[in-house]
């Protein structure tokens, strides 16, 4: 008989603070692009990552990101999010190093239109990638070195996005 449960670490809990000062805005503007997002708490509780993805300019991506600050998630092998999305892709996003030129890893993630839903991201599915490009020969996430979080919408996905987010957990499952 398989007992096996998990055990959770709530990292951001949008529903119950106003955690969003500490978050920041990176758009595709930084190498020439028009694409615009937000990320604010909303009056029932829960933060939106909204905003419009253009592909002019060579442009195509937003996102939205924690401030550097460390995340010890030793022990745990997973991100649990809480969110009701638009019927569109989006990645969530960790660093294990706080400078702007560190690997950023990815975890890609569907959402139905107006469903909450709780997706596991198991950090073995997480890419190492680097101004979008996939990397070889880079370490997989130590859970003991992560220092910020994010959200992004890339994928020549153009046109407006709306993203809700009640939390983010740390998991790992126990037998």
């Amino acid at each position: 008989m398989n007992t096996e449960t998990a055990t959770e670490k709530i990292i951001f809990n949008f529903r119950i603070a106003d955690p969003v000062a500490g978050w920041q805005i990176v758009n595709d503007d930084v190498m020439g692009g028009v694409s615009t997002s937000h990320f604010k708490v909303v009056n029932n509780g829960g933060a939106i990552f909204s905003g419009e993805v253009s592909l002019e300019n060579n442009g195509g991506f937003a996102s939205v990101r924690s401030l550097p600050a460390r995340h010890d998630l030793t022990g745990c092998d997973a991100i649990l999010l809480r969110v009701c999305g638009d019927g569109r892709r989006y990645k969530f996003t960790v660093r294990t190093e706080p400078h702007f030129d560190a690997p950023l890893y990815q975890c890609a993630f569907g959402t139905k239109r107006g469903e909450w839903e709780e997706p596991r991201l198991p950090f073995t599915s997480f890419v190492p990638t680097f101004r979008g490009r996939v990397l070889a020969d880079v370490p997989p996430i130590n859970p003991a070195n992560i220092c910020s979080m994010g959200l992004l919408i890339a994928e020549q996905q153009a046109g407006a996005f709306s993203l809700e987010i009640g939390w983010i957990k740390a998991a790992r499952r126990i037998s």
